[in-house]
């Protein structure tokens, strides 16, 4: 699963887009330098969220929308189509 399908499949597990769960995160006081785990239990506490998709919103809490271009244009499973991710919602595309 891509970067982007975490997030999109982590909207439709909220019923909030990303950028509203990054926000979130940052009114709580997280980010570039938060402990995953410690982001981590927050969405699994208030939203059940499993690892990999909170893993997902950790990087885009702690470093931003910009994420390596490794995957960008393979072909394999967990390709993603830009090095940059959507935080607007799936509706928005």
């Amino acid at each position: 699963m891509s970067f982007q399908a975490y997030l999109d499949k982590t909207e439709e597990k909220t019923g909030k887009i990303p950028a509203q769960l990054v926000a979130e995160a940052h009114d709580r006081g997280f980010g570039t330098s938060s402990k995953p785990a410690e982001i981590i239990a927050w969405l699994k506490d208030g939203y059940d969220l499993g690892r990999g998709h909170a893993m997902a919103l950790v990087h885009v809490i702690r470093n931003g929308p910009t994420i390596s271009d490794k995957h960008v244009g393979t072909t394999g499973v967990h390709r993603d189509g830009s090095t940059e991710l959507r935080l607007d919602g799936i509706a928005h595309r």
